[in-house]
């Protein structure tokens, strides 16, 4: 169609000449997870592909329904019936379990417990619903601790001070309530449960949302801070990709349970090669420049029970066409941008790529929008 390369979607672009990367610490091939459903199956998460380097933060960003948190969850096998995942393999390789790594898809209900937490910890959307109401913070943070390190007392004491000393809250809170802090202090508290026991991956699913701006903005300054002093792998899940574009080094989209377009957060941000990561970026206001008009993306979601051949996005897509309808949703690189920038278009936008392949794309999307 457009001469785009298929490759492996959401792999990090290896360096030319350079030494061979690490292995990634999460690798996430073909994972498909459905729901099981009287009016029939609702396919949340179809062929989804992905990885986290050591250290890396990945975004992973789409509307509400798009299957993001659904993704998280079914990477920790944390989903409860009636969803299913239906294929796929989650491979997980940190520095405690070896380079071979373990397959989380088949790993025992007792296997799963050792690797949560330890390995492997997750952030959720709402910290109100996620504390326990009824016990003190010194609490559920300890319950961690004793359940996957063998530590004495004293050092038991210390650690959940040290922790709250992590994340900016002070140790008198220990004693808390969670009813008793404010909104932020409860989500500080979550991501200190969460880096307790110094895992090497940490889901955040959303973990800023329910926060006021000023408090957003300073937890995601603590985040970027903690991440870079003990170098855990992070997959931040928002629905906000204005937010990713400050803090990740990769971003994922993801629309109708399909990843859709993988890039680093430059390459999406000015070089968008997806009609829907452009509808997406144009959604927020520029701080600089003249004032414009958002243009926001018409319609809605397709309903994930009876999805439409093709491209899912074509019913809201100003640049479909016909061929559309038949469009393959394997991964491509997107010809003339960087290496690891990939798109499950084949009809590239104009702007996405170097300016000796401008033309060529400028003159393909003119002869769509003629047809």
């Amino acid at each position: 169609m457009s001469g785009l390369a298929p490759t492996a979607l959401g792999e990090p672009a290896a360096q030319a000449g350079g030494p061979a990367p690490p292995p990634p610490v999460l690798e996430i091939r073909d994972l498909s997870i459905s729901f099981a459903a009287p009016s029939g199956e609702l396919k949340a998460v179809q062929h989804v592909d992905l990885t986290l380097a050591p250290g890396e933060i990945v975004g992973l960003a789409g509307e509400s329904g798009s299957g993001k948190s659904t993704l998280a969850l079914g990477t920790c096998r944390l989903l409860r019936p009636p969803a299913v995942i239906t294929g796929g393999s989650i491979t997980y390789r940190g520095r405690r379990v070896g380079s071979e790594g373990v397959e989380i898809l088949e790993q025992t209900a007792r296997q799963l417990r050792s690797l949560r937490w330890r390995e492997i910890a997750i952030v959720f959307q709402s910290a109100m619903n996620a504390l326990n109401p009824v016990l003190r913070i010194r609490d559920q943070l300890g319950d961690v601790l004793d359940a996957h390190l063998d530590i004495s007392r004293e050092q038991r004491r210390e650690r959940l001070a040290a922790l709250l000393d992590l994340v900016g809250i002070p140790r008198e809170r220990l004693k808390s309530y969670p009813h008793e802090l404010s909104g932020g202090m409860r989500q500080r508290v979550m991501i200190a449960m969460a880096l307790a026991v110094d895992p090497e991956l940490v889901i955040m699913d959303e973990p800023t949302t329910a926060l006021d701006v000023v408090v957003q903005r300073e937890i995601l300054a603590e985040i970027a801070e903690l991440q870079k002093r003990l170098h855990f792998a992070v997959l931040f899940i928002t629905h906000d990709l204005s937010l990713l574009l400050e803090i990740a080094d990769r971003i994922a989209i993801l629309y109708a349970g399909r990843m859709i377009e993988v890039g680093t957060a430059e390459q999406i941000h000015h070089r968008a090669a997806h009609p829907y990561t452009r509808g997406l970026l144009e959604s927020f206001p520029s701080v600089r420049g003249p004032r414009q008009r958002l243009a926001g993306i018409p319609g809605s979601p397709p309903d994930l029970r009876s999805i439409p051949a093709g491209c899912p996005f074509e019913p809201r897509c100003r640049f479909a066409t016909a061929e559309c309808h038949g469009v393959d949703m394997r991964a491509l690189a997107v010809p003339g941008s960087s290496a690891g920038h990939i798109t499950a278009c084949p009809f590239v936008m104009p702007d996405a790529v170097d300016p000796t392949h401008a033309a060529a794309a400028a003159a393909h999307v003119t002869r769509r929008e003629a047809t």
